[in-house]
């Protein structure tokens, strides 16, 4: 556990650390008076929406969450879903490639008695419906607006093709673990054995990671089933996700309207804020730090002129990602010290049980 948290500290660390050094190498040769008075004339009543489009990002995944859970006769409050959601984008954003959200997810809903096989159908169907709509999206924006897309992604073509191709092989694997399960298992099992054999991987947790593939294979099974007999509700979970991932791609536009800019429609900036997506989810780096605030200075230059490119990227990813940190590291916090306190007192009420029944053994 300490080491997990060890873990988790430094790729905190590493995200601050990397996005100083990307704020120095961006506004390099600038005084940080002129950044301050570049970022004040934002209209705060247009940031304030952004910090709402936010909310409603997360509330979004929440929708979600509830909306499966009463299909399994599960009832909880919808703030119950919210706390899910704002500790699952707290571990994602502090994990490369935001694999560390989904766990802690399942974490504390087991922790407030909702079974573990309920939370990782949730799970699932969230992670294929994030990806493959981020994707749809991606595809839909290069056939309906390809001129401008090339216009503003220019030389990051590679960086670009390269993000499809690692969500396109994401998804395709996710597609084959669903259609072909037992393949998948065989296949998994000799890779973890080949990668054994010439030592990338330790002998003593081959055992381990083997039953991971079994138990990820057996989940995929049970989704499968799922998703063959409740096609309705996988079509409303991808509606509600493609409203979700629309709010966080629109907070770029609120920035936009928030410098009071025109000439760009939000069809086109929603469009280069995708490709972003696109480039750098899949990156193993905590948050994609630096990577994405690099984009956006480039294909956003001819949006927000050079002038004030760089404040309103300082801006948009401080609303879509440390805005969005603080939020979910503050709900984390007190969600883990109400499980500690709940723990405590359980293993209270433990040990007195214990003790009366050694007393009325001795009896």
């Amino acid at each position: 556990m300490i080491k997990k948290n060890l873990k988790y500290v430094l790729n905190i660390a590493f995200i601050l650390v990397i996005g100083w050094l990307t704020l120095r190498l961006l506004f390099h040769g600038e005084e940080f008076s002129d950044i301050v008075n570049d970022l004040h004339l934002a209209d705060k009543s247009w940031l304030a929406l952004g910090v709402v489009f936010v909310f409603l990002f997360v509330a979004g995944e929440s929708t979600i969450i509830k909306y499966m859970l009463r299909f399994f006769d599960v009832k909880i409050p919808f703030v119950r879903c919210l706390k899910y959601s704002f500790i699952g984008f707290f571990f994602s954003c502090i994990t490369p490639s935001a694999s560390g959200g989904q766990p802690a997810q399942m974490y504390y809903m087991k922790k407030d008695g909702i079974k573990i096989g309920f939370s990782t159908l949730i799970m699932l169907m969230i992670t294929i419906a994030y990806k493959a709509v981020l994707v749809l999206l991606g595809v839909f924006f290069l056939v309906f607006n390809f001129s401008f897309v090339k216009l503003h992604v220019g030389k990051l073509w590679w960086l670009l093709a390269v993000g499809f191709v690692l969500n396109i092989a994401y998804i395709l694997g996710l597609v084959f673990i669903f259609y072909k399960p037992l393949w998948a298992r065989k296949m998994g099992i000799k890779l973890i054995n080949f990668l054994t054999r010439v030592k990338i991987l330790k002998e003593k947790n081959n055992e381990k990671y083997i039953n991971k593939i079994k138990r990820i294979c057996d989940n995929y099974m049970i989704g499968a089933e799922y998703i063959k007999s409740n096609v309705h509700t996988v079509v409303n979970i991808f509606l509600i996700t493609i409203v979700q991932r629309i709010f966080l791609l629109a907070v770029t536009w609120i920035v936009y309207k928030a410098y009071g800019l025109s000439g760009t429609s939000f069809f086109g900036i929603v469009t280069i804020q995708t490709m972003i997506g696109i480039a750098v989810e899949m990156l193993p780096l905590p948050g994609a730090v630096g990577v994405t605030e690099g984009c956006f200075t480039y294909m956003f230059m001819g949006v927000f002129t050079e002038k004030l490119v760089r404040p309103a990227m300082l801006l948009s990813r401080g609303l879509s990602f440390y805005v969005l940190l603080v939020m979910s590291a503050a709900v984390t916090l007190g969600a883990h010290l109400i499980v500690l306190r709940k723990d405590k007192k359980n293993g209270v009420l433990n040990n007195a049980e214990e003790k009366d029944n050694e007393e009325g053994y001795k009896k």
